[in-house]
């Protein structure tokens, strides 16, 4: 079967609509899923990622970012959950010392900076790339891969 992807192209308003497709994604979650989180620094990829989690945590789970850890791992609902930022990785090399086939053997993946994983980078999987589109607003582009095309086709984005 040929490899399937979808692409969405949605507008976020603000950090609520942000918060909200957050939210939305993270009820199709499922372990061995992997979400590459892509923009540049300020473009709202930790808002969104402190979102998800908190959705499938507590709503007022402390979610630090992993900027200076470079992984934090939740037990969650669906299973464990592994947020990473590869942004000071030199290479995908050291992403194995992370416990990244762990991650990947029974956890959501979700990663930002993910062009640090290079041919480690999974088939399966959902790209969601955030620019800013204004003072407040947020262009947010998914791209899903493999399953997560259809789960994507049925993603309710209405406000």
């Amino acid at each position: 079967m040929p490899h399937r992807t979808t692409t969405r192209t949605l507008t976020l308003p603000d950090e609520e609509a942000t918060a909200a497709l957050a939210r939305r994604l993270a009820a199709l979650l499922a372990p061995g899923d992997m979400v590459a989180l892509r923009g540049d620094l300020g473009a709202g990829k930790t808002a969104l990622a402190r979102a998800l989690i908190r959705s499938v945590t507590e709503p007022d789970a402390e979610v630090p970012s992993p900027t200076f850890t470079l992984v934090q791992t939740y037990d969650t609902d669906i299973g464990p959950l592994w947020h990473f930022d590869l942004y000071r990785l030199s290479g995908p090399d050291e992403v194995v010392e992370l416990g990244w086939d762990e991650a990947r053997a029974e956890a959501v993946a979700l990663v930002e900076w993910p062009d640090r994983l290079g041919p480690m980078m999974p088939e399966e999987r959902l790209d969601l790339t955030l620019t800013l589109a204004g003072p407040t607003a947020r262009r947010a582009e998914l791209t899903g891969h493999g399953s997560w095309a259809g789960r994507l086709d049925a993603l309710d984005v209405t406000p």
